[in-house]
């Protein structure tokens, strides 16, 4: 796959940044040889490869799954500048 110096400004411009004519030539040359290094890694035969977590191994850490009501109402709403039995109060705005 190879970028063109269009797709290179188009890019840039959706990430509202600023390039040069000069920059979107440089852009577009590191653009593709990040692009030919995807193309590389795609051509790597991964089958019969666990998927991993963490390059070392170990356990993942859970919590319990307990169902809780989570007893919380009064710190949740706590800064809230208007509540009323621990829900917050918002004002109308429709009419």
């Amino acid at each position: 796959m190879s970028v063109d110096i269009q797709t290179v400004k188009r890019v840039a411009h959706l990430a509202r940044v600023r390039v040069t004519d000069d920059e979107a030539k440089s852009f577009q040359s590191e653009i593709n040889a990040i692009l030919g290094f995807v193309d590389q890694l795609n051509e790597v035969d991964v089958s019969g490869v666990e998927t991993m977590t963490s390059v070392l191994p170990m356990a993942m850490r859970k919590r319990a799954d307990a169902i809780t009501d989570g007893a919380k109402a009064e710190a949740v709403v706590a800064n809230a500048p208007a509540t009323e039995d621990n829900f917050f109060l918002v004002p109308k705005v429709v009419e």
